[in-house]
């Protein structure tokens, strides 16, 4: 039973069944916003839905079965306890009974039933075990981030407060002001606003009737100081985030290889090939060391 399982599961026809089934699970739950629509065809939508929740129910029942003696083997994959707990969920759904306030939050198992798309296409696991890999680096990007936006969110505080009270009025506004900049989301108005003064840019009668501002124009102060921010944090800050995410994808790229060698030697060993491959890495490896007891021998006659 366990190896009929496990032959169904690998084989390319069960995993296109599921990559459709997750599609027009997707279908399903977005024909289902147009309440008109979705009012008139409820029994066919329903159906669909009672079909697509039974493949899915079906697909965890087979990959329990495909462990064999070992059915606690399928919680060991981390995507294999993201499906099953969406369909969880998804079971539970009718038989719970709460408020109307909360049903819509239980309803989004059904949107949830796309992420499963995720786990259905190797490629997509890829680019998200890479993101979750760069999240501790991640944090130290934003750390320096957030030290780039308090700095100036308080520097434009004191410089541009009365000029520019609706971006710059206090901290938190500021703060939020200089993420619209950094976006690049018509950054250049509210320079020219703190460029040229309030009552010559930006505001209008209403703006200057409630806001009180003091008009103030600083043409060289304002331009550099938003020119640098936008130098700094978008064309700096903002693609150490994409360095971390490519470091992280390399190293999913050969974790991957890794694991599809391994795959490759269980299912079609070939001992004269696999041990050239492996003398190449130890080859590889020893050029690393030899480079770096180079540099150090190249250090110390420096000295």
């Amino acid at each position: 039973m366990s190896s009929t399982c496990k032959s169904i599961v690998n084989s390319k026809i069960f995993q296109r069944l599921i990559i459709s089934t997750i599609l027009l699970a997707g279908i399903v739950v977005g024909v289902q916003t147009y309440k008109e629509f979705s009012a008139e065809n409820a029994f066919i939508l329903n159906t669909l839905d009672t079909i697509i929740l039974g493949i899915f129910v079906i697909e965890v029942v087979i990959k329990i079965l495909a462990e064999g003696t070992r059915p606690q083997n399928y919680f060991k994959n981390p995507w294999n306890i993201f499906d099953f707990t969406i369909v969880a969920a998804c079971l539970l759904e009718p038989f719970i009974h709460v408020g109307a306030d909360f049903l819509p939050v239980l309803r989004l198992a059904r949107i949830l039933r796309v992420l499963r798309l995720v786990s259905a296409i190797p490629k997509l696991q890829l680019l998200v075990s890479c993101l979750l890999r760069s999240l501790p680096s991640m944090c130290y990007v934003s750390v320096l981030l957030f030290l780039l936006f308090y700095i100036y969110g308080t520097m434009a505080v004191f410089l541009y407060a009365e000029n520019d009270p609706i971006h710059f009025k206090n901290l938190q506004t500021s703060i939020l002001s200089l993420f619209r900049v950094v976006t690049l989301e018509d950054w250049t108005d509210v320079m020219y606003i703190n460029m040229y003064g309030s009552e010559n840019y930006g505001y209008g009668k209403e703006d200057l009737a409630k806001w009180s501002p003091t008009s103030s124009a600083s043409p060289l102060g304002a331009s550099l100081f938003f020119v640098s921010f936008v130098l700094i944090g978008t064309m700096i800050v903002l693609n150490l985030v994409i360095g971390v995410i490519m470091n992280s994808m390399d190293e999913s790229n050969a974790e991957m290889k890794i694991k599809q060698e391994l795959i490759r030697r269980q299912t079609n060993p070939e001992p004269l090939r696999d041990a050239l491959h492996d003398l190449q890495i130890q080859m590889e490896k020893i050029t690393g060391e030899m480079y770096v007891i180079k540099k150090l021998l190249e250090d110390k006659r420096s000295k």
